[in-house]
């Protein structure tokens, strides 16, 4: 197939776009791959609908060799769907609700769960019609609060979702180890660099749950690896073992002191190092402190009297050398919502002294109060006391205040010891692309699927669900395969094989250049030939780069001598190759490319 430049629907920029941060946002603008509509919302231009069609056909063609079967639900539901699994409420400002002109509540589908669970219900009556593996590749949909990075985090974006119905745990095993191959070869076939992660299961539910994240130094995740195995695990997922508890029988009792102007950690350590205060021997650091962060939880759902929850305060202790890691928080209380309490809070509530708050004041005044594993029993703290420039110094868990629950809320630090206890943990970067969750009855349960097995029981199949960011992966490869002058397809997902410029005004040359681009078409190539006739070579050249087609072939002054030259994207190579040997030679490239 042969596209002329002279009528494509393109026109390529040479600046950034004003909101673009990142460098696929960029360069998919720039190329012309995509426009933006709204915040979070674009549309697929030729060239970029042309990349995001090859993504879906790798998709599509690993998932049809596992057995999946392909299908395709409406992205509009109605709310009953939803409030069957109670998820109407648990995804709050995520889901896009509206309603038809009678008033019926409806959403635009952020995934589909519960469409699948009622469709398998509807058309399945035996456990000869198991196991089943369905999927479908469509757009969802989802408020984010913040749109950015493009197509990286829209509100609109394609997405693979499967499902596997199996009568028995075993076969979801069998079903989740089919889709996390299938994952790997789709992500290896388009040639993205990755790592698969232990991950939380968040508002899906479920047990078992990996994360295929792409490494990238921009990437919204923060994942860690171990030093010495092969540990993966998403921050999210990170499970902290503490020590051993500590004995309370001999521990000095915990005092008072003034200290004055010691709002901040760093303040709080100067003092306690100056006054003399040592603990086990030795200087205190700011791991020897311990935060009360207070925040807001807000359940979802709604009460007795139909009303929405509302937002009750805890607090949560942490280590003063650590952050409250506000992801790690929301992961361990799903389907709750966590914000950060305001001055406001603080207002309403004066036994709350910023700065100063510690753990006694909270449960004195029935505030739930929430420790990370680092605060174990035995542990002993400097940590407020509840009053304007005074902390306790000595105060002992489970002595002088004890936890109503620990949760993982602190941030993970590099050098951490590894959860599997092989070496140290190191932290990066990376974007989601893939998700696979071992669901169990969650949702079959909730739409009382009840299938006859073999000896006439009613028995309720056990799900798993897997998710890959199709229009995302465009994004990835965008990251991971650019250079300082533009993008660099593989040719796996390319828009074309091959472009050829045409940068010699001599009527041989262009005439050569025509019959090169049908031979090449002839060969079965894609083939893109900037044919423009009034656009400089110059002009060409960037916009060959920009585009990003793995080989460029240029008919230009060499032509003299019957060459033509042939560009690398990948390895940056320029080769003079003989015209009459440039269709097998561009034919051997792409193979080893």
């Amino acid at each position: 197939m042969i596209t002329r430049m002279s009528s494509l629907f393109l026109r390529t920029l040479r600046d950034d776009p004003a909101d673009a941060e990142v460098p696929s946002h960029k360069l998919l603008v720039r190329a012309g791959y995509v426009r933006r509509v709204a915040p979070g919302v674009y549309s697929w231009l030729p060239l970029g609908l042309r990349v995001l069609n090859k993504v879906e056909n790798v998709v599509r063609r690993e998932m049809n060799a596992i057995g999946a079967q392909e299908l395709s639900f409406p992205a509009l539901l109605p709310k009953e769907h939803y409030e069957t699994t109670g998820r109407w409420e648990d995804y709050g400002d995520a889901l896009f609700r509206l309603k038809d002109r009678k008033g019926g509540d409806y959403v635009l589908g952020p995934t589909h769960e519960e469409l699948f669970t009622s469709t398998v219900k509807a058309e399945c009556s035996s456990y000869k019609d198991f196991p089943i593996i369905l999927y479908q590749i469509q757009t969802k949909y989802r408020d984010e609060e913040r749109p950015r990075a493009g197509i990286l985090r829209g509100r609109e974006f394609v997405m693979k979702d499967s499902y596997s119905f199996n009568m028995v745990d075993e076969g979801l095993e069998e079903s989740y180890q089919l889709h996390r191959g299938a994952y790997r070869r789709i992500f290896d076939t388009l040639g993205v660099e990755y790592v698969i992660c232990a991950a939380t299961s968040g508002a899906m539910g479920g047990s078992a749950s990996e994360e295929f994240l792409a490494i990238a130094d921009n990437g919204e995740d923060t994942f860690v690896r171990s030093t010495e195995s092969d540990y993966a695990a998403n921050v999210e997922a990170v499970v902290t073992h503490p020590p051993a508890a500590l004995p309370i029988t001999g521990q000095a009792e915990a005092t008072e002191h003034h200290t004055p102007d010691c709002t901040t950690i760093e303040a709080l350590v100067e003092w306690a190092n100056r006054e003399g205060i040592a603990v086990r021997g030795r200087d205190v650091t700011a791991a020897d402190t311990l935060k009360c962060v207070i925040v807001r939880i807000t359940e979802p759902g709604t009460d007795d009297e139909g009303n929405p929850h509302r937002p009750t305060l805890a607090g949560v202790l942490v280590p003063g050398n650590r952050e409250v890691a506000m992801k790690r928080l929301e992961a361990a209380l799903v389907p709750a919502t966590v914000e950060l309490a305001d001055d406001k809070d603080f207002a309403r509530n004066p036994f709350l002294v910023k700065g100063y708050v510690g753990p006694r004041a909270l449960a004195e005044h029935g505030l739930q109060v929430l420790a990370d594993p680092h605060v174990f029993e035995g542990s002993a703290w400097i940590t407020g006391a509840d009053k304007p420039e005074h902390h306790m110094v000595g105060m002992v868990a489970g002595r002088d205040f004890t936890p109503d629950r620990v949760v993982e809320a602190a941030e993970v630090l590099e050098g951490d010891p590894a959860p599997d206890g092989k070496g140290t943990l190191t932290l990066a970067r990376g974007i989601e692309i893939g998700h696979i969750f071992q669901l169990g009855r969650k949702y079959t349960e909730a739409f009382e699927v009840y299938i006859p097995d073999e000896s006439g029981k009613r028995t309720v199949p056990t799900m798993g669900s897997y998710g890959i960011g199709v229009s995302r992966l465009v994004a990835v490869l965008a990251e991971q395969m650019h250079d300082e002058v533009g993008l660099r397809w593989p040719a796996t997902v390319a828009p074309y094989d091959v472009h050829v410029v045409i940068a010699n005004k001599d009527e041989a040359a262009t005439t050569a250049a025509s019959e090169l681009v049908e031979k090449l078409s002839d060969a079965g190539l894609d083939v893109l030939y900037d044919d423009r006739p009034k656009v400089s070579p110059g002009v060409k050249f960037k916009d060959s780069e920009l585009l990003g087609m793995p080989l460029i072939v240029v008919v230009g002054r060499g032509f003299s001598e019957r060459k033509v030259e042939l560009r690398n994207r990948f390895t940056g190579e320029k080769l003079d190759v003989a015209y009459e040997e440039a269709v097998a030679t561009v034919q051997k490239a792409l193979q080893e490319l």
